[in-house]
């Protein structure tokens, strides 16, 4: 028994694009994102890199490509790595023509220092001609200076404004493949402008809180800011902002979506935070069982729950469950029926188990 969504996010309306063999938008599944941070000219670390993030769930990641080294190494990473990859770039246009030529599927290209219009003209001229989406990246903390000067401080109205101008010169070139972020490490700030900017477009939008922080902090805030968006319909594709392994931004990017019932990857365990009347130690189990089904990939409901308070209830909305009892005797559930009892020193192998089997089951 599979947990059943209380409420039904009906998503705003967006047009489909395409970034590379994922489509994003329209009535595609919200893609996560997430970006490397070796150096890109470094080919082996960097598709190491990537290739990870795929195993984690990535489905988009974007390289930094501040070089010629970066985007010339481009077409060797494409050729090693399944996902397509978004050259990031920033100050040099060049590097956006080069990575567009090299196989990046998308440019991401920052309004605020990429420089005149002329220049935004040839990267659009190099997406067209080598198959490119284009993502218009404004971020609050490097906003084109006249907007700075007529707002006075990074604002929503002014991360709009900079996002329509830049939307406009998009169709003004007959260019549509292209996705927009207005993101801010100001969460109030980036919900707003969100909200205004999916109010006067319908291209599709991608979502962050931007420098969110390390991986405890920036988790927690980017889960308010995307998850306050998301349960709107407004969003795409995200990608959590982290001080941390990029491999967690893909998993925190999985939580966020899995608790609002959007997507699931993995297992998604439902446990107490355990108190005296816990009949073995959940936290350290949990921990535990985290570990070693790491590597599920089909989505599956776990609950670990250490007495009767809550035990049974939350087993009858998962697909396995166990309740702690007494004197070792904890029971374990198959969609909400009783299946059988478990020591407490078993618990760990037969929980193992229990997945696994699932897992196989619906394998077959």
């Amino acid at each position: 028994m599979e947990i059943r969504p209380h409420r039904i996010i009906k998503r705003r309306k967006t047009k489909k694009i395409n970034v590379g063999k994922v489509s994003v938008g329209g009535d595609s599944t919200i893609s996560v994102q997430s970006m490397t941070n070796t150096i890109t000219s470094d080919v082996s670390s960097t598709v190491k890199q990537i290739l990870s993030l795929e195993e984690a769930g990535a489905d988009i990641v974007r390289v930094s490509c501040p070089d010629e080294p970066s985007t010339k190494s481009l077409k060797n990473i494409v050729k090693e790595v399944n996902v397509p990859i978004v050259a990031d770039i920033h100050f040099h246009h060049k590097r956006a023509l080069e990575a567009a030529k090299m196989g990046a599927s998308c440019l991401r290209i920052n309004p605020g220092n990429i420089g005149d219009n002329e220049r935004i003209i040839e990267v659009i001229k190099a997406a067209k001609d080598y198959n490119c989406s284009i993502r218009i990246g404004v971020n609050a903390g490097s906003l084109d200076k006249s907007l700075l000067e007529k707002y006075k401080e990074p604002c929503p109205e002014a991360l709009v404004e900079s996002a329509q101008y830049n939307i406009k010169l998009m169709e003004d070139n007959d260019f549509f493949n292209f996705k927009i972020s207005v993101k801010s490490s100001d969460v109030f700030l980036a919900i707003k402008a969100y909200e205004k900017l999916s109010n006067v477009t319908d291209y599709p939008l991608h979502l962050g809180i931007t420098e969110a922080g390390s991986l405890f902090a920036g988790s927690i805030k980017s889960s308010i800011g995307i998850g306050q968006l998301l349960m709107q319909g407004i969003g795409d594709t995200i990608r959590v902002s982290l001080s941390a392994d990029p491999v967690e931004e893909v998993k925190a990017g999985y939580e966020i979506l899995k608790s609002l019932h959007i997507r699931s990857r993995g297992v998604q365990i439902i446990s107490c935070p355990s108190c005296s009347r816990q009949a073995f130690p959940v936290i350290d189990t949990v921990k535990v069982l985290e570990k070693k089904l790491s590597h599920i990939k089909k989505p599956i409901t776990l609950s670990i729950i250490g007495c009767v308070v809550n035990g049974p209830g939350e087993a009858a909305q998962t697909e396995i469950g166990l309740t702690g009892g007494g004197q070792g005797n904890n029971l374990l559930y198959l969609s909400g029926i009783p299946h059988t009892k478990v020591a407490s020193n078993s618990i760990i192998d037969k929980v193992v188990e229990l997945v696994e089997n699932k897992i196989k089951e619906k394998n077959n």
